[in-house]
Order: structure tokens, then C-alpha cells, then sequence
């Protein structure tokens, strides 16, 4: 079994190394980690289910049986941006599709070209008593978009059309239409050990190997204000990594009661080199800092709630938390120069798990962030239109045997839009909503 579980860890890391990570729920974090967990409304962190709680909470290893969990979700987003002005030929524009000509507002462009993703997890636990042990692979949050083109477009007798991507200039000339848009991808790798301090109570520590790939496209009209244009947009992938931590502590308060509480260090991440003129601090993306605070309540003998409370401090990191804005004598690249302008999020959990029958338990939760993404910043929101607030989602649990169950995940985040400022220069409304199916195998020693 051991044997067997090693080769399944290795290929869901692997499978997470090379699988765009689009999550953009709770900003560029998923709702929750772990499928029990997502079916749930993502509460985790007093919530100990099964071995991915370690996800959440290092301090859940404690808590739950040994065994482990592998499971794989399908995660569907739609993202859209609309223009909110008229343009003239020759304006800057983004999207522009009528070379030369007018765009009005009202347009709308899908970042679809790449629509679906596979998002695989593992965790692993061997509990001890006193002292428990595990690992957990995850893809803790990302980004994709990808603008290939406006509905309408003008083509040549060889069917080049004229420039019509993000960030290019309204122009008569021709030429094959690139593909506009970021794909950002982070995966966790996170040992973990969690001791019992008495009988009631443990704390827990796991450390953070965490490896980063970006890329860019089509953004070639904006690298005149970066500190090193050459390294800006359309330089394929780049590669990051970083060592962070998560300390957590897990509470019984009573037979019925279970608290829990985690904070996720912020993680500073080596620099994406290939785009050291794109983001501050020549092209680092720190991972931001987390605190969680929840509990767990049995109010009946089949029915369990639980509750999360998570602040995700993304004003902290500068690529994703500085001004959009350019401000007189700022560049891309520089330590104070743009990012993507989000401000810290306080997101709510909420669900509750019912044993229907001996064997299967059906599972229902809530979960729901401001977008951080205001109006002031949705220039570059097109690029990360992370502006989704609810979420809904169902589960289940069935047991194959004593020791192994199948779990079963659907969440529906629901359609928000946030408009542009238009007195800002912000010519676009951005929009998204989102489906993601997941399934799970979990098995106890």
C-alpha cells in the first residue's frame, strides 16, 4: 500500500506541475482544499474530515484517522470583459476589432480559448497518537486567460486580421492575430507534523515547497513603460519557487464542539526572470499571507456544521496588491511600480454534512468573498477578472467498505460583474462565473 501510494503522490504532483491551476474563486485561492472540504463551502480549518484537512489546518493530522486521499476536479470558468466606451480609429484600445473604424460600447469578448481545467490533490497522513505525520499536494490558487480574438474582425485576402488583441494599438496594418491573456499556475508541496499537547488539543506545522509558472502574451503595447521592455510579454514560460509554512492549531472543546485555527506565512517566491519588466520587484509574485479561524459543531448524531473565517492579506504582496495605476515616474518592473491593484479579502464558509444512511452522507455549503478587484482596477482586471463572490456547492460521501469512501463535489459560483470607472480610464466591465465537478477516493489504514 505504501509502495502505491507513493506512485499516486508522484503522478498527481506531476499532473499538478503541467495543469493550468484557473481557479480565481476567492481571488486566485480556491474555495476550499480537498473535496469533503469543497462539497462543504470550503470549512476546513476546526473541521477535521479527512486527511486533506492537512491542507488547512497542519494541526488537523492529529485529528483524523491514517490514510489517505487522492481526488481530481474539473474547473470550467467564463470570463468575459465588455467594453464600456466608444473609440475612434487610431484610440488605444484593448480588444480593438475594427481597424480602421470605431468600437462601441457595449462589445463584449470572451477570455474562453482555453475553457476547461483538471486540478488534481493528494494528501497522506499516519497518525500516531502523540505524534502524527503526513504530506499534502495541492494547487493552491492561479490564473488563466486567453483573448483570442473580438466576434467581429477585418480580414485581407489571406485572412490576417489587424491586430485585435489586449493591449494593442488601433492600427491599419495587418498581420496573424496573437492570443492575449496570463496563465498562472501554483502548486504546494507540504510536509507536515502535528503534535498532541494533551489529550484534547494539537498544533501542527507544515512547510511550504512551493513551485510557480507563468507566461504571458500580447501585451506588447504597454512594455514602453517597463523598466526592461525586452522582458515583458511573450517570453513562454517561466518558473519560480519558494519555501514558506502554515501553523495551525486544532481544539475538542466538548464531545460536540471542534475549533481550529491556521495562519499561512506569506511566502516569498523567487523572481519569474523572463518577466523581470512585468511585475514589481523585477517579476517576483510573492504567495500573500492567510489567517483561518473556524469551528466544527455535531448538533445531532448524523448532522455536523462547520464555519470558516479567512482573511487573505493580497495588499501585502506587490504584484498583486499595488496600484494598477501608473502613476508619473513609476515603470513595470520597479519595486513600487504597477500590479494588479486587489485588496485584502475576508471570505465566509459555511457548511454542514448529514449521514443520510450508514453508508452515505450528503454535504451542501456556502462560501462568499467581496471581489478584490474594484472599479478602479479593472484596466488589468481583463488579464485576472477574479471578481466572483458566491458560491454554492454540494457533495456527498458513500462508503465502499470500513476504510474507504468515495466523496463527490459540485460548486456553482454565480455570475458578478464589476464595471470600470470610466473618469479612471477604465474602459472595461469584467465578469465571470464558474462550474467545477470533483470526485475523490479516500482510504484509512
Amino acid at each position: 500500500m505504501q509502495h502505491i501510494f507513493k506512485k499516486t503522490l508522484l503522478v498527481s504532483a506531476l499532473s499538478l506541475a503541467i495543469a493550468p491551476a484557473a481557479y480565481a474563486t476567492n481571488g486566485l485561492a480556491p474555495t476550499g482544499l480537498g473535496q469533503v472540504h469543497k462539497a462543504m463551502g470550503g470549512a476546513a480549518v476546526g473541521n477535521p474530515q479527512n486527511t486533506t484537512t492537512i491542507m488547512t489546518n497542519p494541526a488537523a493530522a492529529s485529528f483524523v484517522e491514517s490514510g489517505f486521499d487522492v481526488g481530481a476536479e474539473i474547473f470550467k470558468p467564463n470570463r468575459t470583459a465588455k467594453n464600456n466606451m466608444d473609440f475612434a480609429a487610431g484610440d488605444f484600445e484593448l480588444f480593438t476589432a475594427n481597424p480602421p473604424g470605431t468600437t462601441t460600447a457595449g462589445t463584449s469578448y470572451s477570455g474562453d480559448k482555453a475553457s476547461a481545467f483538471l486540478i488534481p490533490e493528494a494528501a497522506y497522513v499516519r497518525n500516531n497518537g502523540s505524534l502524527a505525520f503526513g504530506i499534502a499536494v495541492y494547487g493552491n490558487g492561479g490564473m488563466n486567460t486567453s483573448f483570442e480574438k473580438s466576434p467581429a474582425f477585418a480580414a485581407d485576402a489571406n485572412q490576417n486580421q489587424a491586430p485585435d488583441s489586449v493591449f494593442n494599438f488601433n492600427s491599419t496594418a495587418t498581420g496573424p492575430v496573437g492570443t492575449t491573456g496570463i496563465d498562472l499556475k501554483q502548486i504546494f508541496i507540504s510536509p507536515t507534523i502535528s503534535k498532541k499537547i494533551n489529550a484534547n488539543h494539537s498544533v501542527g506545522l507544515s512547510i511550504n515547497l512551493v513551485a510557480q509558472q507563468f507566461q504571458a502574451k500580447g501585451l506588447s503595447a504597454l512594455s514602453a513603460g517597463s523598466s526592461t521592455p525586452g522582458k515583458f510579454t511573450d517570453q513562454g514560460k517561466s518558473n519560480a519557487t519558494g519555501i514558506g509554512a502554515t501553523l495551525g492549531w486544532m481544539g475538542k472543546i466538548n464531545n460536540k464542539v471542534t475549533m481550529g485555527a491556521s495562519y499561512r506565512f506569506k511566502t516569498k517566491m523567487g523572481k519569474f526572470k523572463k518577466y523581470a519588466g512585468l511585475f514589481p520587484d523585477q517579476g517576483r509574485m510573492n504567495v500573500p499571507a492567510a489567517l483561518t479561524v473556524g469551528m466544527s459543531a455535531k448538533v445531532s448524531p448524523k448532522t455536523t456544521i462547520a464555519a470558516d473565517i479567512q482573511q487573505i492579506y493580497y495588499s501585502k504582496t506587490h504584484a498583486v496588491g499595488n496600484s494598477s495605476q501608473l502613476a508619473p515616474g513609476q515603470r513595470f518592473g520597479d519595486t513600487n511600480g504597477p500590479g494588479f491593484g486587489w485588496e485584502d479579502q475576508t471570505v465566509i464558509k459555511i457548511g454542514v454534512k448529514h449521514q443520510k444512511s450508514p453508508r452515505l452522507a450528503l454535504m451542501a455549503g456556502y462560501n462568499h468573498g467581496d471581489s478584490p478587484i474594484g472599479s478602479e482596477d479593472t484596466f488589468f482586471g481583463v488579464l485576472t477578472p477574479a471578481v466572483v463572490e458566491d458560491h454554492l456547492s454540494l457533495g456527498f460521501e458513500y462508503k465502499l467498505s470500513k476504510k474507504s469512501a468515495l466523496v463527490g463535489s459540485y460548486t456553482h459560483t454565480f455570475s458578478n460583474e464589476v464595471k470600470g470607472n470610466v473618469a479612471l480610464g477604465q474602459q472595461f466591465d469584467i465578469s465571470m462565473d464558474q462550474d467545477a465537478v470533483g470526485i475523490g477516493y479516500s482510504r484509512t489504514f
